[in-house]
This record gives structure tokens, sequence and C-alpha cells, in this order.
């Protein structure tokens, strides 16, 4: 047993049932390109979610985005799983990689993974006249991080 983060390839469904137990404030997603996990000690203590970009205008099909990382607390294990998925991401040819946090949220993770801030972006509501949906969602700003494909 290792007392180092290690990573591990997870299922959609494995991913899903881990962000429906321990994430603050999202439900699990409908799909996926793919998903990674953080074990410690043969323990998952953390999933990546990655996917297309949910923005029309960032889904360039050059461009993944992490839809949802989600951990148990575990120290690095963020900066590790956003260190990985973008590592995954070029590996699989795309050219840049995404991801949106609450802007009551640090960004430390992502920073410490190398990841640069491109600024706040949204929020707010999707319900549109004629087009009404359900806002399980937090409604605040959100600011958008990247890496590029060095």
């Amino acid at each position: 047993m290792s007392d180092r983060l290690q990573l591990r390839k997870v299922e959609l469904e494995e991913a899903n049932d881990f962000v429906r137990v321990l994430h603050r404030h999202h439900r699990p997603v409908v799909g996926h390109k793919f998903s990674l996990g953080a074990v410690m000690a043969e323990t998952l203590v953390g999933v990546a979610i990655v996917g297309r970009p949910v923005s029309r205008m960032r889904d360039d099909g050059n461009t993944l985005e992490v839809t949802r990382l989600c951990t148990d607390g575990t120290r690095n294990a963020c900066s590790f799983l956003y260190g990985a998925a973008a590592k995954a991401c070029f590996a699989l040819g795309y050219r840049r990689i995404g991801t949106y946090l609450l802007a009551s949220e640090t960004g430390a993770s992502v920073l410490a993974a190398g990841w640069r801030c491109l600024g706040e972006r949204g929020g707010g509501s999707w319900i549109r006249t004629g087009r009404p949906r359900n806002d399980a969602h937090p409604l605040e700003k959100k600011t958008l991080f990247e890496l590029d494909r060095a």
C-alpha cells in the first residue's frame, strides 16, 4: 500500500457514483470522453470527468473540459487530477483543456497544476423564453481556467 497518489482509469458510472456522494453542488454528468481516478492506499479519493466543452463557443474539436472534479478532501488530489487530465487530453491530440470554477472558489488547485485564469464568465440561469429549465446548479459567476498544449 502506498501513501502517494496514484492514477487509474475510471468508468463513467464509478466516477458519477463518486460525484453523486461527494460533490458539493453538481450532479453526475450524462457523458464523457474519459474519466480518471486518484487512488491512495487502494482507495479512490478523487475523480475527474473530462468531456466536450459545455459552451458551444469553446467546442471547436480541439478542446476538452473537466466537467466534474471531486475529491474526498485528500491533500493535493485536486491538482493531481487536473494535471493528469491535461496530460491525457494532450496525449489524445487535443490542443487545450479548460474548466469552470465558482467565483467563490480560489482556483488554487488548477493554478498549482499550471493552468492559467482567463477571468470571470457567465453564471446565472439557463432559463430562456420558450425553453424552461430546472436551475439545479449554482447561479453565481464562474471563473474559466485553461491550459494549452505546450
